[in-house]
C-alpha cells in the first residue's frame, strides 16, 4: 500500500520523462508520420522520442534540418526525407554529414538539392564540403555587399545631415550677426535721439 503511495507522485512526472508524439504527427511505437504535414524548420518537431525507430519527414517544405536532432535517436534505422525543397547552402552541412554515416547511403538517393541553380539536383549525401563552403562563402559575400551598401547609404545620410547642420548654422549666425548690427543701429539712434532731446543742449 505504501509503495503504491510514493509511485503516484512518480507518475505525474512521466509525460516529461517520456516524449509525447509531436503534433501534427501521427505516432506508434516506434514510428513517427510526419509526412506532408506541411512543416517548415521553424514548425520542425524540437525532438522525437528516443524509441522511434522510422520517422517520416517527406513532402513537407523542408529546406534544412536542424544540429543534432536526430543524434539522440539510438533505435533510430531511416529517415523519409524525400520530397523537401533542401537548400544546400550553410545550413545543409548537419543533414549532409548526417546521411554520410548511413551504412546505406543510395537509400537517400531521392534526397537532393532545390537550390542554388548551380547545385540543383545533385544528391545531398555525395556532396563535398568545397562545394558547400564554396556556397556559403558566396552567402557571406552577398551578406557582406549588402551590409557595405547599407554602411555606404548610412554614410551618404550622415553627410547630408551634418551639411544640412552647417548650412543651418552658418544661416543662424547671419540671422545672429544681423539682428545684432540692427540692435547696435537702433541704440545709436536712440542715443542720438536721446541727444537731441536734452535740455542741455546750445538752442
Amino acid at each position: 500500500m505504501n509503495s503504491g503511495i510514493l509511485l503516484l507522485p512518480l507518475l505525474g512526472f512521466l509525460p516529461l520523462v517520456i516524449p509525447t508524439c509531436p503534433v501534427p504527427c501521427k505516432c506508434t511505437t516506434t514510428i513517427v508520420d510526419c509526412t506532408s504535414k506541411g512543416l517548415t524548420v521553424a514548425k520542425l518537431p524540437v525532438a522525437f522520442r528516443p524509441s522511434a525507430e522510422i520517422i517520416h519527414l517527406g513532402y513537407n517544405k523542408l529546406t534544412s534540418i536542424p544540429n543534432g536532432l536526430f543524434d539522440n535517436l539510438k533505435s533510430l534505422q531511416v529517415v523519409y526525407l524525400q520530397g523537401n525543397p533542401w537548400e544546400c547552402n550553410c545550413d545543409i552541412l548537419y543533414l549532409r554529414s548526417w546521411l554520410q554515416w548511413q551504412q546505406n547511403r543510395t537509400f537517400y538517393r531521392d534526397v537532393r538539392c532545390s537550390s542554388p541553380a548551380h547545385l540543383q539536383g545533385r544528391i545531398i549525401a555525395y556532396l563535398t564540403e568545397d562545394e558547400i563552403i564554396a556556397t556559403c562563402q558566396y552567402w557571406y559575400c552577398i551578406l557582406a555587399l549588402f551590409s557595405q551598401l547599407c554602411l555606404f547609404i548610412l554614410l551618404f545620410l550622415q553627410g547630408i545631415f551634418i551639411i544640412f547642420i552647417i548650412v543651418y548654422l552658418q544661416k543662424f549666425r547671419r540671422m545672429t550677426a544681423e539682428a545684432q548690427s540692427t540692435t547696435q543701429d537702433l541704440h545709436q539712434h536712440v542715443d542720438t535721439w536721446a541727444s537731441s532731446r536734452s535740455p542741455y543742449n546750445g538752442d
